[in-house]
């Protein structure tokens, strides 16, 4: 690893877009961020959001260089962080994206392997967790270094909702959103908390029905869909989740987010990725915590993990090697 490296932290954004951008302006608040690069097919598009962040520095808590670049800048680069594909429509859904965005990963993977990348790649294109395993096939990287944006926005949601529901600071709720970054995700009740207390025994001490739970589970599942309705279009919510994730690699947390990583018997599941509590830090993904399903939540597990692998086997067969 060459000194350069060592002692330059640098981030690489791959994709000019709303979700991109929304990323980058949020990155400004991050002290101790060297530089940040900008890339993208449209080289204009990424030199004018270069240089429109670039005048606001002055008013930034940092001292971060922000220019446009190459893929050659990648192998001095500690983390890139991959927006660039297709939009989500009206109507659509996430695993209707698939063949477009995974030709979009492959080709993005491949020339950062060919620049020498050897950092960690948080993927952020939809769908993101089939995009995470296109990314590990094709980057060459270590599948700890390779994370998906995975359910961290739709946990966001979920513990917003659930504060307004129980009237509780979000960041005394501990509950995650599991599975698939899509229609198939699910929360499982029997491991969520308010503090260190039981959720289901709260709710069953204040005679709460649990039909409002599966009302918030709806509300937060279908949210991107009324957000598209209207604006056509989300990026600020998941550009401030792309942050924290980036944050807690730069800063070596070691917290708990439900990244899209890669599962190797957790859950009963092998060989892909999808969204689970997983430790992040500055060696990436570096231990997913098991929580003890029941057999209701464990059938809906498989089932999201079973959806996504039936759709990566149907469709991207003849875009990269499946396992």
């Amino acid at each position: 690893m060459s000194d350069e490296r060592i002692t330059k932290r640098r981030i690489m954004l791959v994709g000019t877009g709303f979700v991109g951008m929304s990323f980058a302006y949020s990155m400004l608040q991050e002290k101790g961020i060297d530089e940040m690069v900008l890339v993208d097919v449209n080289e204009d598009k990424a030199r004018g959001e270069a240089m429109d962040l670039t005048d606001g520095l002055v008013y930034a808590d940092t001292k971060m260089k922000v220019y446009s670049g190459t893929y050659a800048d990648a192998e001095f680069c500690n983390i890139v962080v991959l927006t660039a594909g297709a939009a989500q429509k009206p109507g659509q859904s996430r695993l209707e994206l698939v063949k477009i965005n995974a030709k979009i990963t492959k080709g993005v993977c491949e020339q950062l392997k060919a620049n020498k990348f050897k950092g960690i790649l948080v993927v952020a294109n939809n769908p993101v967790d089939i995009m995470t395993y296109v990314a590990w096939k094709s980057s060459g990287l270590p599948k700890e270094h390779v994370i998906g944006s995975g359910t961290v926005l739709d946990t966001a949601r979920l513990r917003v909702e659930l504060s307004d529901l129980l009237g509780f600071a979000p960041s005394n709720i501990h509950a995650y959103i599991l599975g698939e970054h899509g229609d198939s995700s699910f929360v499982s009740w029997t491991n969520s908390y308010i503090g260190c207390k039981s959720l289901l025994e709260y709710l069953d001490e204040k005679q709460i029905s649990l039909l409002k739970l599966q009302n918030v589970y709806i509300e937060v599942r279908d949210k991107a869909y009324k957000i598209i309705d209207l604006k056509k279009a989300t990026y600020y919510g998941i550009g401030l989740a792309l942050k924290r994730i980036v944050s807690a690699i730069l800063n070596n947390e070691h917290c708990i987010l439900p990244v899209s990583s890669y599962q190797d018997g957790q859950y009963g599941q092998y060989g892909y990725f999808i969204s689970t509590p997983t430790v992040i830090g500055s060696d990436g993904a570096t231990q997913i915590l098991t929580l003890p399903l029941n057999e209701n939540d464990q059938n809906r597990f498989n089932n999201s993990f079973d959806t996504l692998v039936a759709t990566i086997k149907e469709n991207l067969g003849d875009i990269i090697d499946i396992d």
